[in-house]
């Protein structure tokens, strides 16, 4: 079984690129313990814990030998709704870690089967490692200055998975490209999250809408600009996620059916009030759940405040 035939089976399962690099150490490890160090993690202190296994694949799959990078599409149209939850667009179908996980297990049994005694190891973004770091070094695209990974043919309404391997197949050549002197989505963040630091830009969690949203608990003294659950300004304003006639991958929709959205959410009033009745049933197998109710609920109740004043 070569690479060629290895990326035709991950195409097979629905996603839209794969690339393979070598198993070696995270390129932006120490980079990554400086932005810890600075508190840009804001609350989120499993990050800290899980420092020392991101390090290398290694510790997440003794004998690793390769990497397998994938990705796959959730754009889809996303307009505010004055009066109802705004949600960022890769929340609003089934929970994107269970969609990628079934499709990398189903390539991992593929790989285990022409490969007897192989190891494989799925990762969707809750394991402790890079992906962004081993998507580039697979070539499926560049850190932009809002620390996206960016595809110059596709954008980056996209997730990342990787999955770890036994098996030494062939590495790709990395990703290269950059934004260029645009700074689009520097002026359009709504709090000023995207910073310049330690010679790179990054984000400082502290003042995102999406953590503030998601990860944060306690109340929100923040305009978090309308957003209900996380924050989609950073990719809506980039060049590469525009359409344009010369590249016709460039804000495609997704192809993906978990990804549509499951229903119409209640008012933001509603929202604001949601029993735990309710807020399962909404929620059954979403990545909101990410939020906890008493987190939506307080969400909602800024929205409205904020629409009124």
């Amino acid at each position: 079984m070569d690479e060629e035939a290895l990326k035709l089976r991950a195409l097979d399962l629905g996603f839209d690129t794969v690339g393979v690099c070598d198993a070696k150490p995270a390129p932006h490890h120490d980079f990554y313990k400086r932005w810890l160090a600075r508190g840009h993690h804001g609350t989120m202190d499993y990050l800290e814990s899980h420092l020392p296994l991101k390090e290398h694949p290694e510790n997440l799959l003794p004998g690793v030998r390769s990497v397998i990078a994938v990705t796959l599409n959730y754009n889809q149209p996303n307009p505010p709704q004055p009066g109802r939850p705004r949600i960022a667009r890769y929340a609003l179908g089934r929970d994107y870690h269970k969609v990628l996980r079934g499709k990398l297990k189903a390539l991992s049994r593929w790989i285990e089967e022409a490969h007897p005694g192989a190891q494989c190891r799925p990762c969707v973004d809750s394991a402790p490692i890079f992906e962004r770091d081993y998507a580039n070094l697979a070539g499926l695209g560049w850190f932009g200055k809002n620390t996206m990974l960016i595809d110059s043919h596709r954008g980056s309404w996209f997730f990342i998975g990787v999955l770890l391997t036994t098996v030494p197949f062939e590495a790709d050549a990395p990703a290269v490209g950059g934004c260029g002197t645009c700074t689009r989505c520097i002026e359009a963040c709504p709090t000023g999250a995207i910073v310049f630091e330690d010679g790179r830009w990054q984000i400082d969690a502290r003042r995102c809408v999406s953590y503030l949203t998601i990860e944060h608990r306690g109340e929100i003294h923040t305009d978090t600009h309308g957003w209900t659950f996380g924050c989609d300004v950073c990719q809506e304003v980039c060049p590469f996620n525009q359409p344009r006639e010369s590249q016709p991958l460039r804000a495609a929709m997704t192809r993906e059916p978990d990804f549509q959205p499951r229903h119409s959410w209640p008012s933001l009033a509603e929202v604001a009030e949601l029993d735990e009745g309710k807020w399962e049933e909404l929620t059954q197998g979403s990545a909101i759940r990410r939020t906890r109710l008493d987190g939506m609920r307080r969400n909602a109740r800024v929205n409205v405040r904020q629409e009124k004043a």
